[in-house]
């Protein structure tokens, strides 16, 4: 079973590589914006949250600067909210919000899936397939943590297969907004499985270079998700307004 800690430093690993690639700022901003990202996403920092800069400022033995910093580049990546004049706090996604995510995300999918049944070779469908052999150990196993980092590797995997430089630049700026996401639908009983299943009808498409089938595919997973995160968030809707 993947343990809290290793989740947490892929969370932060995933951070790094999208914060990092596009920031100029000094290694210490970065470095709390991979830091609380990473907690943010593995929901020790809770969605709403607030993240008091004074706190924050010393427990990194810094000024609130680079803390501001910081938290502006997870406002960038969605992960955190600075409204006009209140204290920044751990982004909080309503429904609307989640729709878009998830449809935008189910048509850049498809595009990228559609590009590899066209173009993908043998062994890059291998490759691809091996990605969903941990999946399925992950499965099994009913380790939910490592479940979702392999399908979050499967998907990177298979936008680079795609070389759509542009949808796969698209995907990876919405990741970040996902993952807890993720974790949240694929709890729910039947849905990772489900979502195996899928992944392998995907790899099955890709052989036969069915870009239709592997379109539909994608789009039917993400949109499943999409109404299993609707109904979860009317339920807890329900339980507040009780």
């Amino acid at each position: 079973m993947m343990t809290n800690e290793e989740s947490l430093a892929n969370a932060r690993n995933a951070i790094r590589r999208i914060v990092a690639a596009h920031d100029d700022s000094p290694s210490l901003v970065t470095q709390i914006a991979v830091e609380v990202g990473g907690e943010i996403i593995e929901d020790m920092i809770p969605p709403g949250h607030d993240l008091n800069s004074v706190e924050l400022a010393r427990r990194y033995d810094t000024s609130r600067t680079p803390i501001r910093e910081a938290l502006m580049l997870l406002e960038k990546e969605g992960l955190v909210d600075i409204p006009p004049r209140r204290r920044p706090r751990a982004a909080l996604h309503d429904v609307q919000t989640i729709r878009e995510i998830y449809r935008t995300r189910a048509s850049l999918l498809g595009l990228i899936s559609a590009d590899v049944a066209m173009d993908g070779t043998e062994s890059e469908i291998d490759e691809l397939r091996k990605q969903v052999d941990h999946m399925e150990t992950a499965c099994r196993a009913g380790d939910i943590k490592a479940y979702v980092w392999a399908n979050i590797d499967f998907h990177d995997l298979n936008a680079r297969t795609s070389k759509n430089l542009t949808a796969k630049r698209i995907v990876e700026s919405l990741l970040l907004r996902t993952i807890g996401l993720r974790r949240w639908s694929l709890s729910q009983p039947g849905r990772m499985e489900q979502s195996l299943d899928d992944h392998r009808r995907l790899v099955d498409a890709y052989r036969t270079h069915d870009d239709q089938l592997a379109t539909a595919l994608v789009r039917a997973n993400h949109l499943a998700a999409l109404r299993q995160l609707e109904r979860l968030m009317s339920v807890d809707d329900d339980k507040a307004q009780a």
